[in-house]
C-alpha cells in the first residue's frame, strides 16, 4: 500500500498532502506500555499488551506497528500477529477502524487518557519476533510496541510488565524506581531493546569496564565448562574491539540466549546494547560461537551507532535498502573474525581459515553479484540470486581495502582509522554516511589513493578479487593444489546389508559396465567393499593410475553375485590454502602483524 503511495505521490503532488495529513496522528503525550505474560497466555502463545497515552483534543489518532526489525533485513509484517485490538477513554469503549493492514484509527471524545489493548501471537522461534514456551518467553520492541503515524519518533515512554512475582526480567533498557518498570528517551530506544521473561539462567560480570549479562534459556541448557569459555572469549573481544573506535558507548551489555536442538545452527540480532541469539546445543564454548558474539558486539558500534544515511533514522513502515549494505555487515564480518585472532580466541591460521571459507562460498555462488547489487537484494530474502553473501563477500572486500591502506600508508594507517573516523564524524554528528564519505575516508588514509578502480570492479562491478595478489602484500599468499581422485562413478551408502550403491553417474564408467542403483558392491579393484576404510584404499591404490585401466567389481544383485569390469577415471579436486609466503618483504609481514594485532607503524 505505502510502495502504491509513492508512485501517487510522483504523479499526483495535488493529492500527496491530503494524503500525508490523513496519515498522521493527533499528537500524544504521556505514554506507558503494558506488557502481561503467566502461564495461561504463554499455554495460548500470546502476549498481551497495553498501551496508555494523554490526548488534548478529539482528533483521531493514527497508531501503527513496526512491518521489520533493523538489523534484519525483511519485510515480516508484524500486524499479522496482531488480534483483540480495543480501545478506552476512562471506563467507555472508543471507536475505532483501520486505516490500513498495520494501521488503526483511534476515536477520543476530547481530552483525557485513551488506553488500546491487543494481543501478539508469540510462536516464531526467529530473532526479530517473539516467542512463548513453558514458562517463557522473548520479544522485541518492534513485535508489541504501537508509534503515532506521521507523528515522530522522539517520545519517551514507560514499558510495565505483569508477570509472576517468581519470573525473571532481563532486557537491556533502563530500569526505574518503579517495580518492573523500563524507561526509553525515544521510540528508537524503545524498540531497539528485546526482553527474557520467565524461569532462566543469568550470569554477569565486568568485562574492560562493561557490565555483561548473560541469560540463558533453557536453564542448564549451557555447561559449566562452555560457560567459562564464553566468558573467556568476551573478555578477549570486548577490549580489541572497542580499541577501533576509541571508545565504549554502552555501560552495559546483554546477551539474551535461546538453546533449541531444533534449531537449524545459530544465528543473532544485535541491538543498541545487547544481543539476541538461538542455538542448537553444539556451539556454546565453540569458536563459531565466539565469532557470532563478536560480530553482533561490533554492530553496537557499526550499524547501531555508525551506519549508512539511507538508514537513518530508521523508518519503520517500509523497506530502507541501501548499496552499503556490506559496510554494516560485511565489513563487521570481517572485524568480527580480527577480533578472534587480535583477542587470541582464534589463532592466526584459523583466521586464514576463515577467511578461505568465505572466499570459498563467494566462488561457489550460483551467480556473480556485485556487492551493491548484494545489499539493496537483501530485502528480497535472498530471491536476487545471492542470498546473504553480502556478509562473506563484504568481508573479503574489507580485508583487501585494509591490506590496501595498510600498503599505500606503509602500514601507518588502517581500516581501523576508517572505522573510527566516519565513526567521530557521521555518528557523533548525529547522521549517516554516505559512499563518497566512505570512499573520501579510505582514500585520505591510503595517503591519496584513489579506490575508485577498486570500487568500479569489485563493489559496483563484478570481477572476481584478486585475494591472492592482495594477501602477498600482506606476507601471505593463496595456494592451490589440484590433484586427482579416482572414481567408476558409484556413490555407496551402508545399510544392514552392505554398501548399497543408491546412485550411478550418468553416462558414467559403472554405468557403462552395467551397474545400477541398488547393487550392493562386494569388491571393487580387489578390494573388499566390508573394509572399514574401503573408499581410502581405493583412492590410495589407483591415485596415480591412468585413465581408462580396467578395474574389476563385484556386485550383488538379488542372490547372484555378478562380476563386471569398469573403466578407471578420475575426478579433479582442488584444495586451497592461505599460507604465509616465504619470500615476503619486511613490508609485507609488518602489514601481515599489524592486521592481526590491530598495530600500524608510527
Amino acid at each position: 500500500m505505502r510502495i502504491f503511495g509513492f508512485l501517487f505521490v510522483s504523479l499526483i503532488p495535488l493529492a500527496t498532502n491530503a494524503q500525508s495529513d490523513s496519515l498522521r496522528s493527533a499528537p500524544i503525550s504521556n505514554v506507558r506500555y503494558e506488557v502481561t505474560l503467566d502461564s495461561t497466555r504463554i499455554a495460548a502463545r500470546t502476549i498481551a499488551v497495553s498501551m496508555t497515552f494523554d490526548v488534548r483534543s478529539n482528533r483521531s489518532v493514527l497508531l501503527s506497528i513496526p512491518a521489520w526489525t533493523p538489523g534484519s533485513y525483511e519485510i515480516r509484517n508484524f500486524a499479522k500477529y496482531l488480534s483483540h485490538f480495543s480501545a478506552t477513554q476512562g471506563s467507555a469503549k472508543q471507536q475505532w477502524d483501520k486505516v490500513d493492514y498495520d494501521t488503526w484509527r483511534v476515536k477520543p471524545t476530547g481530552t483525557g487518557s485513551v488506553t488500546v489493548r491487543f494481543d501478539v501471537r508469540a510462536d516464531t522461534l526467529e530473532n526479530a519476533s517473539a516467542w512463548t514456551q513453558r514458562e517463557f518467553a522473548f520479544f522485541n520492541g518492534t513485535n508489541v510496541f504501537m508509534y503515532p503515524e506521521g507523528a515522530g519518533y522522539d517520545f519517551a515512554s514507560t514499558v510495565t510488565l505483569r508477570v509472576p512475582a517468581s519470573w525473571k526480567i532481563v532486557t537491556g533498557m533502563n530500569g526505574s524506581s518503579a517495580t518492573r518498570t523500563f524507561t526509553s528517551t525515544s521510540y528508537h530506544e524503545l524498540v531497539d531493546h528485546p526482553f527474557f521473561v520467565g524461569r532462566f539462567d543469568v550470569d554477569s560480570a565486568d568485562v574492560a569496564g562493561v557490565q555483561v549479562r548473560i541469560a540463558t534459556y533453557p536453564s542448564q541448557s549451557v555447561t559449566p565448562r562452555a560457560h567459562s569459555i564464553i566468558w573467556d572469549q568476551l573478555r578477549k573481544i570486548i577490549p580489541v574491539e572497542a580499541a577501533v573506535f576509541g571508545e565504549t558507548p554502552f555501560r552495559t551489555y546483554t546477551i539474551l540466549q535461546v538453546v533449541d536442538s531444533l534449531f537449524p545452527g545459530a544465528a543473532a540480532l544485535e541491538h543498541e546494547n545487547s544481543e539476541l541469539a538461538i542455538m542448537s546445543p553444539d556451539f556454546p564454548g565453540s569458536v563459531t560461537l565466539g565469532g557470532l558474539h563478536a560480530h553482533e558486539i561490533f554492530h553496537a558500534w557499526n550499524v547501531k551507532r555508525l551506519r549508512p544515511a539511507d538508514m537513518v533514522p530508521y523508518e519503520y513502515d517500509r523497506p530502507q535498502p541501501t548499496t552499503l549494505l556490506w559496510v554494516s555487515e560485511g565489513i563487521t564480518d570481517y572485524y568480527g573474525d580480527l577480533a578472534l585472532v587480535r583477542g587470541g580466541v582464534a589463532t592466526p591460521e584459523q583466521f586464514y581459515f576463515l577467511t578461505l571459507s568465505k572466499y570459498e562460498e563467494v566462488l561457489n555462488a550460483e551467480s556473480i553479484e556485485a556487492l551493491e547489487d548484494l545489499s539493496l537484494s537483501a530485502w528480497l530474502s535472498g530471491s536476487g540470486g545471492g542470498g546473504e553473501l553480502y556478509y562473506s563477500k563484504g568481508a573479503l572486500a574489507g580485508l583487501m581495502l585494509d591490506i590496501a591502506i595498510r600498503d599505500a600508508s606503509n602500514n601507518r594507517a588502517s581500516l581501523d582509522d576508517v572505522m573510527r573516523d566516519l565513526y567521530k564524524s557521521t555518528y557523533k554528528q548525529q547522521k549517516g554516511f554516505s559512499g563518497e564519505q566512505w570512499w573520501a575516508s579510505a582514500s585520505r588514509f591510503a595517503n591519496g589513493k584513489s579506490f575508485s578502480d577498486f570500487y568500479l570492479k569489485f563493489v559496483d562491478g563484478r570481477e572476481r578479487f584478486p585475494l591472492d595478489s592482495m594477501l602477498r602484500l600482506a606476507g601471505l599468499r593463496l595456494e592451490e593444489t589440484v590433484f586427482r581422485i579416482p572414481k567408476i562413478g558409484v556413490s555407496l551408502q551402508e545399510d544392514s546389508i552392505g554398501s548399497k550403491v543408491f546412485a550411478v553417474e550418468p553416462g558414467g564408467s559403472a554405468s557403462k559396465a552395467g551397474i545400477k542403483e541398488g547393487d550392493y558392491v562386494v569388491s571393487l579393484g580387489g578390494i573388499s567393499a566390508d573394509a572399514p576404510d574401503a573408499v581410502e584404499q581405493f583412492a590410495r591404490k589407483y591415485m596415480g593410475g591412468t585413465e581408462g585401466t580396467p578395474i574389476s567389481v563385484d556386485v550383488r544383485r538379488g542372490e547372484e553375485i555378478l562380476h563386471f569390469t569398469a573403466p578407471l577415471a578420475f575426478t579433479a579436486r582442488s584444495l586451497r590454502q592461505i599460507l604465509t609466503d616465504p619470500a615476503a618483504t619486511p613490508k609485507a609481514i609488518a602489514i601481515r602483524e599489524g592486521l592481526l594485532r590491530g598495530t600500524t607503524q608510527p
